[in-house]
């Protein structure tokens, strides 16, 4: 199904793993570019190289807190202009 958001830019939140980076992939999937962000530096880097393997939309890793305010501005430097926004941070506790 095309949804018509190829080429659109998307900040995705909290997204090296789990929701957030299924989120993330599901949008790349459909050729948007992905600003994805985390607190790991590790998981971020391996969740961007895993996007960017699937050959659709690019995957631009921003290690950043988005609960601070310096990270929401590391974020909007990142990509100033974002046609969609997944917000996943600050929720319940896991488990």
């Amino acid at each position: 199904m095309d949804f018509n958001i190829s080429n659109r830019n998307a900040l995705v939140c909290a997204s090296s793993k789990g929701l957030g980076k299924a989120c993330a992939m599901a949008l790349a999937a459909e050729g948007v570019n992905v600003w994805i962000s985390a607190r790991g530096e590790d998981a971020l880097e391996q969740a961007a190289k895993e996007i960017n393997e699937m050959g659709k939309g690019k995957a631009t890793p921003v290690l950043a807190d988005v609960t601070t305010d310096e990270g929401r501005d590391k974020l909007m430097e990142a990509c100033p202009a974002p046609d969609i926004l997944v917000n996943n941070a600050g929720g319940p506790a896991p488990g």
